[in-house]
């Protein structure tokens, strides 16, 4: 393999990939306000639809060819390039079937109004396909440090382009800006960060011995795709565009601590558990004390979110979108649901399983379409988050048990002990709440004043509550990592006097 992992190089991808996201999603913590308090909900709506097209062709596009790149044992030019020039066709095919159906795809998904942004968002598929190769030659070498430099820089020059053409009335012009500025940015990274540069070696036969796992891949790609875009379609198709923006700049929100951790870890967790092939224990422990831990971080966040939504809401989006404060705390609660299965994508891949992978996912996608096109047609966009909860709580069990089964291990005693945290943090939640319910009378006068004051309480009792059932559930797991960190860092031998 090209990469020697160990606990020091997965410590420092991790940190590094982290790093990145909490910048980049740092920077979305400031800009979806700024912006949302600029914009109106119907240019979030309408970006949002039209981007759900690009994204989707996107993963039908790039077909898991570029991961397949991070389990070959070794860096072979040929299939580098071949999986390139392929990717590239099929982009370039992507990108002129969104310009020539455009009007029908808009129609489909009910915002007939974003057809002429389709047209030019079709560009964006060939710009994030051409940087996959080049991203996954990083991935196998480890080499998140230079990933993370350039994520940081790309989505800044980005930001910092959207608030400064919505500031000077572009609109949902300073949208798309953002997402082109900040792809151009990153595949020029990516190209320079590698060394990558493509020659027009072309072996179909090298690329159709990867299609087998890239297929499953490209499968599963597909169905998580629709599992995450299809409430917004739902919403856009039976409740208007003004519900999608109100989704959309809630569900963007809610989505920062989840991805901030989510995509940084399954980025290395991924090349991780594909270097771990030859040892089964190994990869065992590796997958329980990472679903551990991102369960134990994450967990608290999202819970907490839910328990601070309503002041939240007015607090980062202003006053026109106080109303969506329960649609914000429900999709933290379904995120918090979904958080022990942070680490099974990156396992399944890095297993070679990507079957398994695919059937989770095509599960999964029809559970959320069907619960959550229920709740829209019948209770309207609260019921429709309401019912996403539901189709996660559902999620978890089946996904855990094809994970623990995939790999061998008893199911209850593993779905207990990961899925632990959440639960302190379902009590922490509740409590925080039942708090905040009684105590906001007594807090500072006036709106905004109220509002902060009761987001600082209920963070630092959340976090005092959360800290104590920690200590009282987590003792064995706080000692692994207290004797993790001691090894990564040992102290220096004392010479005897």
């Amino acid at each position: 393999m090209p990469t020697t992992v160990n606990l020091r190089t997965v410590t420092n991808s991790v940190g590094w990939s982290v790093l990145s996201k909490t910048s980049t999603f740092g920077l979305k913590f400031v800009t979806v306000p700024i912006l949302a308090r600029i914009l109106t909900p119907q240019e979030f709506g309408v970006v949002a639809v039209a981007q759900t097209v690009v994204m989707f062709l996107t993963m039908i596009g790039s077909a898991g060819l570029s991961a397949s790149l991070v389990l070959e044992r070794e860096e072979d030019e040929e299939t580098v390039h071949s999986v390139f020039w392929v990717n590239l066709a099929v982009a370039l095919a992507m990108a002129a079937c969104i310009y020539i159906w455009a009007s029908p795809f808009a129609g489909w998904l009910g915002a007939e109004d974003a057809a002429y942004l389709l047209r030019v968002m079709a560009l964006l598929v060939p710009l994030q396909l051409s940087g996959d190769v080049a991203y996954s030659l990083l991935a196998r070498r480890m080499a998140f440090q230079k990933d993370a430099a350039w994520s940081v820089f790309s989505e800044s020059v980005g930001a910092i382009t959207a608030v400064g053409l919505a500031v000077y009335g572009f609109g949902v012009w300073s949208l798309v800006a953002q997402l082109f500025v900040s792809a151009i940015v990153r595949l020029g990274g990516l190209f320079y960060a590698t060394g990558y540069r493509p020659r027009f070696v072309l072996s179909l036969g090298k690329v159709g011995a990867l299609t087998k796992y890239s297929l499953g891949i490209m499968g599963s790609e597909l169905f998580n795709f629709i599992t995450f875009q299809s409430p917004l379609v739902v919403v856009s198709r039976h409740l208007g565009l003004s519900d999608a923006g109100a989704y959309s700049a809630a569900n963007r929100f809610s989505s920062i601590p989840n991805q901030v951790l989510l995509a940084g870890l399954m980025g290395v967790l991924f090349p991780v558990f594909s270097h771990m092939g030859d040892d089964p224990r190994r990869r065992t422990d590796a997958l329980m004390l990472s679903t551990q831990v991102t369960t134990v971080a994450l967990a608290p966040m999202m819970f907490g979110l839910w328990a601070v939504a309503e002041p939240g809401m007015f607090l980062i989006f202003g006053q026109q979108w106080v109303h969506a404060w329960p649609v914000l705390g429900l999709l933290a609660v379904s995120k918090g649901i979904m958080s022990p299965c942070s680490t099974y994508i990156p396992f399944l891949k890095g297993a070679g399983r990507s079957n398994v992978l695919w059937w989770v996912a095509m599960l999964r996608a029809a559970l959320v379409y069907g619960l959550v096109s229920y709740g829209a047609m019948t209770g309207g966009l609260f019921a429709a988050m309401v019912w996403l909860c539901v189709a996660n709580a559902i999620t978890l069990v089946f996904y855990s048990w094809s994970v623990f089964r995939t790999n061998g291990t008893a199911f209850l005693s593993s779905f207990y002990v990961t899925t632990r945290p959440m639960i302190a943090s379902i009590i922490m939640a509740v409590a925080v709440r039942f708090l905040l319910d009684h105590v906001r009378a007594g807090l500072p006068g006036g709106l905004w004043w109220n509002a902060l004051s009761q987001v600082a309480v209920g963070a630092v009792v959340g976090a005092a509550i959360y800290g104590i059932l920690l200590v009282l559930t987590e003792r064995e797991l706080l000692r692994k990592l207290l004797e993790l960190w001691q090894r990564r860092n040992p102290q220096p031998a004392r010479a005897d006097r």
